[in-house]
C-alpha cells in the first residue's frame, strides 16, 4: 500500500563520534567525548508528525453530520451520517455503552485506511469520564486502558489511549478517543485505523478535531 505521509529520518550525530577517534581534546577525554553530558549520549528529538491542512468542518448546520459539537475536518477526510434503520440486531452494531455510532469520516480519499467515528447519546448525566468508561467496559478486547483529563477546543474532555488484540489480529492495535459533554448529551469521538502504524498516520487529523470541537 502506497502511503502519503513521509516518514522523517533521524540523522547521526558525527561531531562526538569524530572527537572520539581523533582524541584531539582534552575535554573529550574528560568527559567521554559527549559535551560534558556525563558520558551519556543526548536524547535524540522526537519526530512530530505535521498539522494537517484544513479541509471544512463537520456537525453545524448543513454538514455531512448533524452533531451536538462542530470540529474541523483535515482536508480529503469524508463525513458520511450513519442511519438507524429497521433492524434493531443491526441497530445493536452501532451501539456501544451509552452512545450510538451517528458519523463516520473516512480517511481513504486522504490515502489512509481508518475512520474517525463519532458517537452521541441522550443522558445529560455522566461526566465525559463516566462516559468513556462505560464505551470502554463494552469493547471486549480493549486492554492497556489510559484516562486523561483534558481540554478539547474549550470543552472539559476526558481521552483514552488503549489497545485492541484478538486472534485475527497481528497485534495490538492502538486506538484513541475523547469525550465531551453537551447540553444534548455526550460525544465520543474515536480514532481507529487498519493497524497501529495506520493509527499513527491518522493523529494528527484526530488532534485537529480535539482541538477545534465547539459547541454548535
Amino acid at each position: 500500500m502506497v502511503r502519503n505521509s513521509v516518514r522523517g529520518t533521524v540523522t547521526a550525530v558525527l561531531a562526538a563520534v569524530s572527537v572520539a577517534l581523533t582524541g584531539c581534546t582534552s575535554s573529550a577525554r574528560d568527559d567521554g567525548g559527549n559535551g560534558g553530558n556525563g558520558g551519556k549520549a543526548a536524547p535524540k528529538p522526537r519526530a512530530t508528525a505535521p498539522s494537517p491542512m484544513k479541509g471544512g468542518s463537520v456537525g453545524g448546520s448543513g454538514s455531512a453530520c448533524a452533531l451536538p459539537v462542530t470540529f474541523d475536518l483535515a482536508a480529503s477526510w469524508k463525513p458520511e451520517a450513519v442511519r438507524l434503520g429497521a433492524d434493531d440486531a443491526l441497530n445493536e452494531l452501532v451501539r456501544q455503552g451509552p452512545v450510538t455510532l451517528v458519523c463516520e469520516i473516512d480517511a481513504k480519499p486522504a490515502g489512509s485506511i481508518g475512520f474517525l467515528r463519532v458517537w452521541t447519546g441522550d443522558r445529560t448525566d455522566r461526566t465525559p469520564r463516566q462516559v468513556l468508561e462505560a464505551f470502554l467496559a463494552d469493547e471486549p478486547n480493549a486492554g492497556k486502558i489510559t484516562y486523561t483529563d483534558t481540554e478539547a477546543g474549550t470543552l472539559h474532555a476526558t481521552e483514552a489511549g488503549y489497545t485492541v488484540s484478538s486472534e485475527l489480529l497481528d497485534g495490538p492495535q492502538k486506538k484513541r478517543a475523547f469525550a465531551v459533554s453537551t447540553p444534548r448529551g455526550p460525544v465520543v469521538v474515536h480514532l481507529g485505523g487498519l493497524d497501529s502504524e495506520e493509527h499513527e498516520e491518522m493523529l494528527p487529523a484526530y488532534e485537529l478535531a480535539k482541538r477545534t470541537v465547539r459547541l454548535g
